[in-house]
Parts: C-alpha cells; sequence; structure tokens
C-alpha cells in the first residue's frame, strides 16, 4: 500500500468533512450545505462514504476526495495537504532527499530571519521618533487605523545605511543570511576590490509579504520623500520570495474570497488595505507586476470568479490598444501599465474562469473611493464587465462612430478577441453587441472575422485534458479508484493518445476530458502535469512528469506505469477500450447526479417548493446525457469485440 493510499484508509471521510459541514444521513450518505458557496436554500452538498468522496450538486459543482476537500478548505497544493492529513493519521512520510531537507532548512531559516525583521520595522514605525512622519503618512493621509497597522504588521525602514545590519550583528544570522533574505545589497566600486553592504530598505513604509498560508516571504516598501527613486522597490527574487508567484493579502483574504466566491485585484498594497479596513476583505493585489498564470491558478483555488479593479490610465485607450497585463510591469521600474486583453482570455479559457474588469472614477485609487463611500466601491464592483465588452466600449469610447473607418478599426482589434473564445455561444453573443456598438449588420463582422489558420488546433484550457483506463477494468464491480489508475497509467504509458481520446469525445458531444473527471485528488494532480508534459516541447512528456512531481506523487505514477508494463500492442484496441472505461467514469458521476436530485426533489415535495420543477428539468438533462453515454459505451464495447474477432 503506498503512503498515499495508506492516509486515505485511515481518515474516515464523514467524520474529517464533519468538522466543516453539519451533515445528515440520507440512505446510505450524507447530506449538507456545501461550505463552498453561499445562498443554497437546499442541501446540495453530498459525502459518499462507501467511495470516500464528496460532491456539489449545486453551484460549485466540484467534488473529489479527503484531499481534494482540504486543498479546496485551506488552499493547500497536494504536497502541503498530504503532510498535514498524514500527520492527522499517524502515517510516517518517507524521510526527503538530502536536497529537499537542506532547501528546506534555509526557506525555513529565512522566513524566521524575515519574521524578525517585520518585528524590528514595526517597532521602528510605532517606538520611535524617526518612525512619527511614517505613522503620520499612514494615520492621517491614508486613512489607517492602528489595528490595521498591526493586522498587516506594517513598519518603517529607518532613513540609514546600516540599521538593519547593525540590528542583526548579535543575533544568529550572519550577512550571508541578510543578503539571501533580501535585506541587504552590495556594492563594489569601480576601482575597488572591497565590497560594500548597505540596507536594501531607507526611509520607506514597509509592506510584509507572505504567502498564502501567512508564511513570510519578503517585502514591499513605498517612499515617504516625493524626491526618491523608485516609488515602489520590493525585495528581490530570494528562495522564498517569487512575486510572480504571489499575491499581496492573500492570507488574509482566502476566507473572504471563499465565502463570497469572488475575488477583486488591484494593484497596491494601500488598496489592499484600505479596502480590507472598509470591510471588503476579498480583495488581493498581484504587487504592480503583470498578471501571471500562476497567481491566476492560486486565486482558482478559492474562487473562479475574478474582477480587475484597473485606474483609467491602466484600462484607457492608449493600454487597450497595445494590450492588457494588468497593472505595472514591475513597480521597482516606473513603466507604462498595459492591459493584455488577449492573455486574460487565454487564462479564462484554460482555468475556466470568469474574469471581468471595472475602472475607478477618474483621478481616484481604491482606497480614496472606500474612504468616501464603501457603496460606491460595491457599485463598481458589481458593474464590472467580460473582457471583451470592456475593450469594445473603450475603444468606442468618443469616437465617431458614424466614420466607417473608425468602426473598421475598432472591429479589427476587437473581433481576433472574439474569435479566441472557446464559446461559441460567447463569440455568437459579442459579435452581436459589436455589431449594434457599431451599428453595422452582424453578416459584414462575420465576413471580416480572422479565418483559422489550416492545420490549427485550439488549444484545449486545462480543464481540457484526457484520460482513460484498459480492457480489463471496464467492469462497473471494479473500483472507481482502480479505473481512475488505469486511466493515468495508459495515458502516462501512451501520452499519444491524448488528443485522439479528445477528438472522440467531441464526436460523441462530450467535453474533453479534465481533472474533475477524476475524484482523488492524487490522479487530478498528476493528470494536471501530463497536462503540462504535453503542452510543452522542452522534455519527452515521461521526464517532465517525473521531474515535476513530489516524492509520493512520483511514486504513485511509478506504480501506474508498472500497471500498464504489458500493454495490448493493438492500438486501436488500447483506444476503444479507453474510450469504454471513460464512458464508465462519466456514467457514474451521472448516476450520482440522479441520486441526489431524487433526494433533493422528495425535500423540496414535502417543503411544497417550487424547485421541484427545476430539479425535474435537470433530471431530463441527466436522463438524456445518460442515454448518450449509454449508447456510447455500447459502441466501443461492439467496436472492441469485433477487433477481437479479427
Amino acid at each position: 500500500m503506498s503512503t498515499i493510499d495508506e492516509v486515505k484508509d485511515r481518515i474516515d471521510v464523514v467524520e474529517l468533512i464533519s468538522e466543516t459541514v453539519k451533515l445528515r444521513r440520507s440512505g446510505k450518505n450524507y447530506v449538507g450545505f456545501c461550505p463552498f458557496h453561499s445562498n443554497s436554500r437546499t442541501p446540495a452538498f453530498v459525502v459518499f462514504p462507501e467511495s470516500g468522496t464528496w460532491r456539489c450538486f449545486g453551484q460549485c459543482n466540484e467534488g473529489g476526495d479527503v484531499f481534494k476537500f482540504v486543498m479546496k478548505r485551506e488552499g493547500w497544493d497536494f504536497s502541503e495537504t498530504l503532510r498535514y492529513l498524514a500527520e492527522r493519521a499517524g502515517v510516517q512520510l518517507k524521510p526527503p532527499t538530502q536536497e529537499e531537507q537542506v532547501a528546506a532548512d534555509e526557506h525555513e531559516h529565512l522566513r524566521a530571519l524575515l519574521e524578525e525583521a517585520v518585528t524590528f520595522y514595526h517597532h521602528q514605525l510605532t517606538n520611535t521618533s524617526a518612525g512619527k512622519a511614517a505613522l503620520e503618512y499612514l494615520r492621517q493621509k491614508r486613512g489607517l487605523r492602528d489595528d490595521t497597522l498591526e493586522a498587516f504588521g506594517l513598519g518603517y525602514a529607518p532613513n540609514s545605511w546600516d540599521a538593519v545590519l547593525n540590528y542583526f550583528k548579535n543575533k544568529d544570522y550572519s550577512v550571508e543570511d541578510l543578503l539571501a533574505a533580501g535585506l541587504l545589497s552590495e556594492h563594489t566600486a569601480e576601482g575597488q576590490a572591497q565590497t560594500r553592504l548597505y540596507d536594501r530598505f531607507r526611509n520607506r513604509v514597509m509592506f510584509p509579504i507572505r504567502d498564502a498560508r501567512g508564511r513570510m516571504a519578503g517585502f514591499g516598501a513605498r517612499i515617504l520623500n516625493p524626491d526618491d527613486v523608485p516609488k515602489f522597490l520590493n525585495s528581490p527574487q530570494t528562495p522564498v520570495f517569487d512575486k510572480g508567484r504571489l499575491l499581496y493579502g492573500l492570507d488574509l483574504a482566502r476566507k473572504a474570497i471563499r465565502t463570497l466566491d469572488q475575488t477583486v485585484l488591484v494593484e497596491g498594497y494601500l488598496d489592499v488595505i484600505a479596502l480590507h479596513q472598509g470591510g471588503y476583505s476579498n480583495v488581493v493585489s498581484p504587487m504592480g507586476t503583470a498578471l501571471t498564470e500562476h497567481q491566476l491558478s492560486l486565486i482558482k483555488r478559492y474562487t473562479r470568479r475574478i474582477v480587475l479593479a484597473l485606474d483609467p490610465d491602466a484600462a484607457g485607450n492608449q493600454a487597450t490598444l497595445r494590450g492588457l497585463q494588468v497593472a505595472r510591469n514591475a513597480m521597482d521600474r516606473e513603466q507604462d501599465p498595459v492591459f493584455d486583453a488577449r492573455g486574460l482570455l487565454g487564462y479564462e479559457a484554460r482555468l475556466q474562469a470568469d474574469i471581468r474588469v471595472t475602472t475607478l472614477p477618474e483621478g481616484m485609487d481604491p482606497d480614496e473611493v472606500v474612504q468616501r463611500d464603501p457603496q460606491e466601491w460595491e457599485r463598481i464592483v458589481s458593474e464590472a464587465k467580460p473582457v471583451v465588452i470592456h475593450v469594445m466600449e473603450t475603444l468606442a469610447a468618443g469616437r465617431d462612430l458614424d466614420d466607417p473607418k473608425v468602426k473598421g478599426e475598432i472591429a479589427s482589434q476587437v473581433l481576433p478577441l472574439i474569435e479566441d473564445l472557446p464559446s461559441p455561444i460567447e463569440r455568437d453573443t459579442f459579435r452581436q453587441r459589436l455589431a449594434r456598438l457599431l451599428r453595422v449588420d452582424e453578416r459584414a463582422l462575420l465576413g471580416s472575422a480572422p479565418e483559422a489558420r489550416p492545420g490549427t488546433r485550439r488549444r484545449p484550457g486545462k480543464r481540457e485534458t484526457a484520460s482513460a483506463p484498459v480492457e480489463a477494468i471496464a467492469s462497473t464491480a471494479m473500483s472507481h479508484y482502480i479505473l481512475e489508475m488505469h486511466c493515468l497509467g495508459v495515458l502516462l504509458r501512451r501520452p499519444d493518445l491524448l488528443y485522439r481520446v479528445d477528438r472522440e469525445l467531441q464526436e460523441n458531444q462530450e467535453p474533453r476530458l479534465s481533472p474533475e473527471d477524476f475524484e482523488h485528488a492524487d490522479h487530478q494532480a498528476i493528470l494536471q502535469v501530463f497536462q503540462q508534459s504535453v503542452d510543452q516541447d522542452l522534455a519527452a512528456p515521461l521526464n517532465y512528469v517525473f521531474n515535476s512531481l513530489s516524492l509520493p506523487l512520483m511514486e504513485l505514477a511509478d506504480s501506474l506505469l508498472a500497471r500498464t508494463e504489458k500493454l495490448d500492442p493493438n492500438d486501436e484496441k488500447v483506444l476503444q477500450d479507453l474510450m469504454r472505461s471513460l464512458i464508465e467514469l462519466r456514467l457514474r458521476k451521472v448516476n450520482q447526479g440522479f441520486e441526489y436530485l431524487r433526494f433533493a426533489m422528495q425535500e423540496v415535495q414535502e417543503q411544497g417548493d417550487l424547485k421541484a420543477t427545476q430539479y425535474l428539468q435537470s433530471m431530463v438533462q441527466l436522463e438524456n446525457r445518460r442515454s448518450r453515454l449509454d449508447q456510447a459505451k455500447g459502441r466501443y464495447t461492439s467496436r472492441l469485440t469485433a477487433i477481437r474477432q479479427q
């Protein structure tokens, strides 16, 4: 038994989830209200003790095993969740390699140093005469309360070249540690052999930057003297600080983001702090960097509804014409903000997110808006528009829409964005919207839409990958977990089948494969890495997978390969069996849906609720899909039989 299997075997899924969700028994399963979204009148969250899994049949439409539940609840990755559940279950994890242990110790040492630096800077702000100007600035000009300063750990870096160096001189940290943590800088003057050390941050307001788990990673710093440059300065890249993989305020915003099922991204540290103080705790900041896919993936752990709150300069005509990267390209350098609409649409497709854009009143920052009128901020966010709508309206603002050349110019910039959308319904809707805006016949826009290059294929999103198992596993008597294991085993051994499976699914009016097709978080994690391995071309897919997985997942992947070592040499037979088994996985999910809807209908009928009609309609839709899946499964079974008889 693998370490992951042993942890699952020892954890009672009902007991663990009951700590968060009030469950009541319904037949052989348990039901309750989903902890990951609100405004539900009917318990849509079901726990299946027999399979050790759960599923929300409401707004989330997500599910998984104990690992997935803890990952979604805490916002952790698989490795963090494994450590937590292993400790809870009393399972001894295999010791890390020597390199992993050295890196972990180094990171812990640097984080401890940074925590001491937080204390040092905060003391300088609140208890020294040198920090009075900074304290006055934060209290009076930015309107921050003392409890807010404490909650965010704000501080002040003295106007000195060696204050930090002297403070840590008699502590258990070396100059090398201070350099590695990004608290010191070094400079060798031309013609001199000796290197000069000095404090990186001087006469600045200090903003501790933490990861999603609240662990110190680095600092952001803002000038007090308007003549100093740069205006904003962050910690340099260190072993624990990577600006593109962090979001400021996420550690304090996680709960609100999950509760509201929405996050708002703003540009600055003080914007985040002021909005939290004003009661809007679902706000984070990419810290002035171009928004990265990793940052959006972090957010996706808590919500798929994302609003970008941009100032008019960042979202205005010039920026839109250049395309949208959200905020500034690095606060350490003064650059014009750019807005890469095409990039955001790509993120939307890959992450299955809902990304919207809103703009602030001219000349105002978010902190100024919320101080003037908190309800105004709420209205601004509620009026956020889809990216394509934002771009077309921004381009059209103040233009002569009676001028055919202006119409053509706007259409030439908006149509490529529309054609990038994966949903044909969205493409149709936005074309109609653009046609009304420009007051032209929609057929004229269809005629000018860019055609796809021959031989190209729309790149699948992260939810659009593939997997399925081998012939002997197709029996419904086999464990769902075993069925998933063979799905992954075949894919790892035959990555070339991925796109063939996607095509087969589309021909059966089914969406491409995604990690959500699997119930178990360890399988989902491997499938996600496998998809990345197929998309890249720097290494062989299998090498990429093993180089990217943690040790426990690497062991699992190795066992999956061992299961498919004697894969049938007949490619067509493998593919047909793969498809039959995948259809079986989806049928099981549909049957789970039926089981829940029967329960839900009984509940609402007893209460005389009109929602029974909606549930009945959902059952009809599920029945249609089940019929389609049953027919597809029969076709693949017949094809397998024919291949055997050849």
